[in-house]
Protein backbone atom coordinates (compact mmCIF):
# COMPACT_ATOMS: atom_id res chain seq x y z
CA UNK A 1 0.00 0.00 0.00
CA UNK A 2 2.78 2.46 0.93
CA UNK A 3 4.81 1.80 -2.18
CA UNK A 4 1.74 2.25 -4.42
CA UNK A 5 1.07 5.54 -2.64
CA UNK A 6 4.60 6.74 -3.45
CA UNK A 7 4.17 5.64 -7.07
CA UNK A 8 0.96 7.65 -7.23
CA UNK A 9 2.82 10.64 -5.79
CA UNK A 10 5.13 10.50 -8.80
CA UNK A 11 2.33 10.01 -11.33
CA UNK A 12 0.47 12.72 -13.25
CA UNK A 13 -1.90 13.61 -10.40
CA UNK A 14 -2.01 13.31 -6.62
CA UNK A 15 -4.53 14.52 -4.05
CA UNK A 16 -4.23 14.28 -0.28
CA UNK A 17 -6.72 15.43 2.33
CA UNK A 18 -5.80 16.88 5.70
CA UNK A 19 -7.80 15.69 8.71
CA UNK A 20 -7.70 17.66 11.95
CA UNK A 21 -8.29 15.36 14.94
CA UNK A 22 -10.86 16.75 17.40
CA UNK A 23 -10.70 17.81 21.02
CA UNK A 24 -12.40 14.54 21.87
CA UNK A 25 -11.58 10.89 22.70
CA UNK A 26 -12.68 9.61 19.27
CA UNK A 27 -12.49 10.54 15.59
CA UNK A 28 -15.55 8.52 14.62
CA UNK A 29 -17.57 11.63 13.70
CA UNK A 30 -14.85 12.72 11.30
CA UNK A 31 -14.72 9.26 9.75
CA UNK A 32 -18.48 9.33 9.23
CA UNK A 33 -18.21 12.72 7.49
CA UNK A 34 -15.51 11.41 5.17
CA UNK A 35 -17.78 8.47 4.31
CA UNK A 36 -20.80 10.77 3.91
CA UNK A 37 -19.08 12.82 1.21
CA UNK A 38 -17.25 9.78 -0.21
CA UNK A 39 -13.97 11.66 -0.02
CA UNK A 40 -12.03 8.44 0.40
CA UNK A 41 -12.93 7.70 -3.24
CA UNK A 42 -11.72 11.11 -4.43
CA UNK A 43 -8.30 11.40 -2.79
CA UNK A 44 -5.16 9.27 -2.86
CA UNK A 45 -4.48 9.54 0.85
CA UNK A 46 -4.99 11.47 4.07
CA UNK A 47 -2.86 13.36 6.57
CA UNK A 48 -3.43 14.02 10.25
CA UNK A 49 -2.37 17.17 12.08
CA UNK A 50 -0.42 17.09 15.35
CA UNK A 51 -1.94 19.50 17.89
CA UNK A 52 -1.90 22.57 15.58
CA UNK A 53 -1.40 25.91 17.37
CA UNK A 54 -0.31 23.75 20.33
CA UNK A 55 -3.98 23.12 21.14
CA UNK A 56 -4.91 19.77 22.68
CA UNK A 57 -6.35 17.32 20.14
CA UNK A 58 -6.75 13.57 19.66
CA UNK A 59 -3.38 12.02 18.87
CA UNK A 60 -2.07 12.32 15.31
CA UNK A 61 -0.61 8.80 15.19
CA UNK A 62 -3.73 7.04 16.48
CA UNK A 63 -5.81 9.13 14.05
CA UNK A 64 -3.58 8.10 11.15
CA UNK A 65 -3.72 4.45 12.15
CA UNK A 66 -7.52 4.45 12.34
CA UNK A 67 -7.95 6.27 9.02
CA UNK A 68 -5.46 3.99 7.29
CA UNK A 69 -7.10 0.82 8.59
CA UNK A 70 -10.68 1.89 7.86
CA UNK A 71 -10.16 3.37 4.40
CA UNK A 72 -7.21 1.24 3.31
CA UNK A 73 -5.45 4.39 2.12
CA UNK A 74 -2.13 5.71 3.30
CA UNK A 75 -2.23 8.43 5.93
CA UNK A 76 0.63 10.89 6.28
CA UNK A 77 1.37 11.14 10.01
CA UNK A 78 2.41 14.60 11.17
CA UNK A 79 5.03 14.69 13.93
CA UNK A 80 5.84 17.95 15.70
CA UNK A 81 9.23 18.59 17.26
CA UNK A 82 7.60 20.74 19.90
CA UNK A 83 6.32 17.92 22.12
CA UNK A 84 8.95 15.15 21.99
CA UNK A 85 12.65 14.69 22.61
CA UNK A 86 14.96 12.48 20.53
CA UNK A 87 14.07 9.36 22.53
CA UNK A 88 10.31 9.82 22.21
CA UNK A 89 10.49 10.68 18.51
CA UNK A 90 12.48 7.55 17.70
CA UNK A 91 10.29 5.41 19.93
CA UNK A 92 7.22 6.67 18.06
CA UNK A 93 8.88 5.94 14.71
CA UNK A 94 9.56 2.35 15.81
CA UNK A 95 5.97 1.79 16.93
CA UNK A 96 4.56 3.44 13.81
CA UNK A 97 6.77 1.24 11.65
CA UNK A 98 5.18 -1.88 13.11
CA UNK A 99 1.72 -0.59 12.10
CA UNK A 100 2.86 0.56 8.64
CA UNK A 101 2.59 4.28 9.40
CA UNK A 102 5.62 5.01 7.26
CA UNK A 103 4.87 8.34 5.60
CA UNK A 104 5.84 11.05 8.07
CA UNK A 105 5.38 14.82 7.81
CA UNK A 106 8.10 16.49 9.86
CA UNK A 107 7.14 19.79 11.50
CA UNK A 108 8.94 22.05 13.92
CA UNK A 109 5.51 22.91 15.36
CA UNK A 110 3.70 26.02 16.51
CA UNK A 111 5.15 27.61 19.66
CA UNK A 112 3.96 26.28 23.01
CA UNK A 113 2.96 29.79 24.08
CA UNK A 114 -0.02 29.42 21.72
CA UNK A 115 -1.31 26.47 23.72
CA UNK A 116 -4.68 26.27 25.46
CA UNK A 117 -3.03 24.24 28.23
CA UNK A 118 -1.80 26.14 31.31
CA UNK A 119 1.97 26.77 31.33
CA UNK A 120 2.66 24.24 28.58
CA UNK A 121 6.37 23.98 27.81
CA UNK A 122 7.99 23.00 24.53
CA UNK A 123 10.70 20.36 24.25
CA UNK A 124 12.37 21.78 21.12
CA UNK A 125 15.47 19.60 20.96
CA UNK A 126 15.67 20.56 17.33
CA UNK A 127 13.78 21.66 14.26
CA UNK A 128 12.05 19.46 11.70
CA UNK A 129 15.36 18.73 9.97
CA UNK A 130 16.41 16.72 13.05
CA UNK A 131 13.46 14.39 12.52
CA UNK A 132 14.38 14.10 8.84
CA UNK A 133 17.90 13.11 9.92
CA UNK A 134 16.50 10.49 12.32
CA UNK A 135 14.43 8.99 9.52
CA UNK A 136 17.52 8.89 7.31
CA UNK A 137 19.28 6.91 10.06
CA UNK A 138 16.33 4.50 10.41
CA UNK A 139 16.36 3.91 6.66
CA UNK A 140 20.04 2.98 7.01
CA UNK A 141 19.25 0.44 9.73
CA UNK A 142 20.59 2.43 12.69
CA UNK A 143 19.12 4.72 15.33
CA UNK A 144 20.18 8.35 15.71
CA UNK A 145 23.05 7.37 18.02
CA UNK A 146 24.43 5.03 15.34
CA UNK A 147 23.38 1.80 17.08
CA UNK A 148 22.22 -0.87 14.57
CA UNK A 149 18.71 -2.29 14.91
CA UNK A 150 18.48 -6.06 15.33
CA UNK A 151 15.48 -5.94 12.98
CA UNK A 152 15.84 -3.30 10.26
CA UNK A 153 12.80 -0.96 10.11
CA UNK A 154 10.67 -0.89 6.99
CA UNK A 155 11.42 2.08 4.75
CA UNK A 156 10.07 5.43 5.98
CA UNK A 157 9.12 8.21 3.57
CA UNK A 158 9.70 11.69 5.07
CA UNK A 159 7.71 14.73 3.95
CA UNK A 160 8.37 18.37 4.88
CA UNK A 161 6.64 21.75 4.60
CA UNK A 162 7.43 25.22 3.33
CA UNK A 163 5.82 28.64 3.22
CA UNK A 164 3.88 29.51 0.07
CA UNK A 165 4.93 33.15 -0.01
CA UNK A 166 7.81 35.42 0.98
CA UNK A 167 8.73 38.95 -0.04
CA UNK A 168 12.17 37.58 -0.88
CA UNK A 169 11.96 34.35 -2.89
CA UNK A 170 15.48 33.43 -1.76
CA UNK A 171 13.98 32.59 1.65
CA UNK A 172 11.71 30.02 0.03
CA UNK A 173 14.62 28.63 -1.99
CA UNK A 174 16.79 28.26 1.11
CA UNK A 175 14.01 26.53 3.04
CA UNK A 176 13.33 24.05 0.23
CA UNK A 177 17.05 23.42 -0.28
CA UNK A 178 17.48 22.67 3.43
CA UNK A 179 14.55 20.23 3.57
CA UNK A 180 15.66 18.45 0.40
CA UNK A 181 19.24 18.21 1.66
CA UNK A 182 17.97 16.43 4.77
CA UNK A 183 16.14 13.83 2.69
CA UNK A 184 12.55 15.05 2.24
CA UNK A 185 10.74 12.96 -0.41
CA UNK A 186 8.04 15.60 -0.83
CA UNK A 187 7.48 19.18 0.27
CA UNK A 188 3.97 20.45 0.98
CA UNK A 189 3.43 24.20 0.75
CA UNK A 190 1.12 26.36 2.78
CA UNK A 191 -2.09 27.33 0.92
CA UNK A 192 -1.66 28.93 -2.50
CA UNK A 193 -4.24 31.40 -3.89
CA UNK A 194 -2.75 32.64 -7.12
CA UNK A 195 -1.55 31.10 -10.38
CA UNK A 196 1.62 33.17 -10.45
CA UNK A 197 2.39 32.16 -6.87
CA UNK A 198 2.03 28.51 -7.90
CA UNK A 199 4.33 28.93 -10.90
CA UNK A 200 6.95 30.72 -8.80
CA UNK A 201 6.95 27.95 -6.19
CA UNK A 202 7.48 25.33 -8.89
CA UNK A 203 10.39 27.29 -10.34
CA UNK A 204 12.01 27.73 -6.92
CA UNK A 205 11.52 24.03 -6.16
CA UNK A 206 13.09 23.07 -9.48
CA UNK A 207 16.09 25.26 -8.69
CA UNK A 208 16.44 23.89 -5.15
CA UNK A 209 16.23 20.33 -6.45
CA UNK A 210 18.93 21.05 -9.00
CA UNK A 211 21.23 22.53 -6.33
CA UNK A 212 20.70 19.84 -3.68
CA UNK A 213 23.84 17.80 -3.08
CA UNK A 214 23.64 14.03 -2.55
CA UNK A 215 20.00 13.90 -3.70
CA UNK A 216 18.99 10.25 -3.21
CA UNK A 217 15.44 10.42 -4.58
CA UNK A 218 13.18 12.33 -6.93
CA UNK A 219 11.34 14.70 -4.56
CA UNK A 220 7.97 16.22 -5.40
CA UNK A 221 6.35 19.58 -4.65
CA UNK A 222 2.74 19.40 -3.43
CA UNK A 223 0.84 22.68 -3.46
CA UNK A 224 -1.37 23.33 -0.45
CA UNK A 225 -4.90 24.66 -0.85
CA UNK A 226 -7.39 25.82 1.77
CA UNK A 227 -10.82 26.96 0.46
CA UNK A 228 -11.82 30.43 1.70
CA UNK A 229 -15.54 31.10 2.04
CA UNK A 230 -15.55 34.13 4.36
CA UNK A 231 -13.91 37.54 4.29
CA UNK A 232 -12.71 37.21 7.88
CA UNK A 233 -10.85 34.00 6.97
CA UNK A 234 -9.11 35.68 4.04
CA UNK A 235 -8.12 38.63 6.23
CA UNK A 236 -6.85 36.39 9.01
CA UNK A 237 -4.75 34.20 6.71
CA UNK A 238 -3.29 37.18 4.89
CA UNK A 239 -2.51 39.25 8.00
CA UNK A 240 -1.75 36.75 10.76
CA UNK A 241 -0.35 33.60 9.17
CA UNK A 242 3.24 34.07 7.93
CA UNK A 243 3.97 32.56 4.55
CA UNK A 244 0.49 32.91 3.06
CA UNK A 245 -0.62 35.60 0.61
CA UNK A 246 -4.28 36.10 -0.31
CA UNK A 247 -4.56 38.42 -3.37
CA UNK A 248 -6.45 41.68 -2.96
CA UNK A 249 -9.10 40.69 -5.50
CA UNK A 250 -10.22 37.94 -3.11
CA UNK A 251 -10.78 40.56 -0.41
CA UNK A 252 -12.60 42.91 -2.76
CA UNK A 253 -14.99 40.28 -4.08
CA UNK A 254 -15.71 38.83 -0.65
CA UNK A 255 -16.30 42.30 0.80
CA UNK A 256 -18.81 43.19 -1.92
CA UNK A 257 -20.58 39.88 -1.44
CA UNK A 258 -20.66 40.27 2.35
CA UNK A 259 -22.35 43.65 1.98
CA UNK A 260 -25.17 41.91 0.10
CA UNK A 261 -25.69 38.96 2.45
CA UNK A 262 -23.97 36.13 4.30
CA UNK A 263 -25.32 33.69 1.70
CA UNK A 264 -23.81 35.73 -1.13
CA UNK A 265 -20.47 35.84 0.71
CA UNK A 266 -20.47 32.04 1.02
CA UNK A 267 -21.44 31.59 -2.62
CA UNK A 268 -18.69 33.97 -3.78
CA UNK A 269 -16.11 32.28 -1.58
CA UNK A 270 -16.92 28.86 -2.99
CA UNK A 271 -16.81 30.19 -6.56
CA UNK A 272 -13.43 31.85 -5.97
CA UNK A 273 -12.10 28.72 -4.28
CA UNK A 274 -13.25 26.42 -7.07
CA UNK A 275 -11.77 28.62 -9.79
CA UNK A 276 -8.47 29.05 -7.96
CA UNK A 277 -8.22 25.33 -7.24
CA UNK A 278 -8.82 24.55 -10.92
CA UNK A 279 -6.19 27.11 -11.95
CA UNK A 280 -3.61 25.68 -9.58
CA UNK A 281 -4.47 22.09 -10.44
CA UNK A 282 -3.90 22.83 -14.12
CA UNK A 283 -0.40 24.08 -13.25
CA UNK A 284 0.54 21.31 -10.81
CA UNK A 285 -1.74 18.28 -10.38
CA UNK A 286 -0.31 17.49 -6.97
CA UNK A 287 -2.44 19.19 -4.30
CA UNK A 288 -2.79 18.87 -0.53
CA UNK A 289 -6.30 19.92 0.56
CA UNK A 290 -6.94 21.57 3.91
CA UNK A 291 -10.33 22.66 5.25
CA UNK A 292 -10.45 22.42 9.07
CA UNK A 293 -12.72 19.40 8.46
CA UNK A 294 -15.26 21.29 6.32
CA UNK A 295 -15.50 18.28 4.04
CA UNK A 296 -18.67 19.45 2.30
CA UNK A 297 -16.64 22.28 0.75
CA UNK A 298 -13.87 19.90 -0.30
CA UNK A 299 -16.47 17.70 -2.03
CA UNK A 300 -17.74 20.71 -3.97
CA UNK A 301 -14.20 21.74 -4.89
CA UNK A 302 -13.32 18.29 -6.23
CA UNK A 303 -16.41 17.84 -8.38
CA UNK A 304 -14.73 19.47 -11.37
CA UNK A 305 -11.61 17.27 -11.33
CA UNK A 306 -12.84 13.88 -10.10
Amino acid sequence: MIENFIKKLHSDSFLSLEVTPPHAPTIDNIIQDIKKYKLDTLVDGFSTTDNPLARLKYDSMFSALKLQQIFQKVCITTMSMRDRNKIALQSDLLGMNDFDLRVVLALTGDPARSSDQPNAKAVNEGRSTLLLDMIKCFNSGIDYSGKPFKIVPKKIYPFAVTNAYAKNSKILYKNMLTKLSHGARAIITQPVYDKENARLLLEIFKEAKRDTKFLENDPVLILGFFPITRLRTAQFLNSHVPGIHVPSYWMEKLLKAKEISSEEELKTGIELSKKTFDDIYNINKKIHLMSANHFEIIKEILVSVC
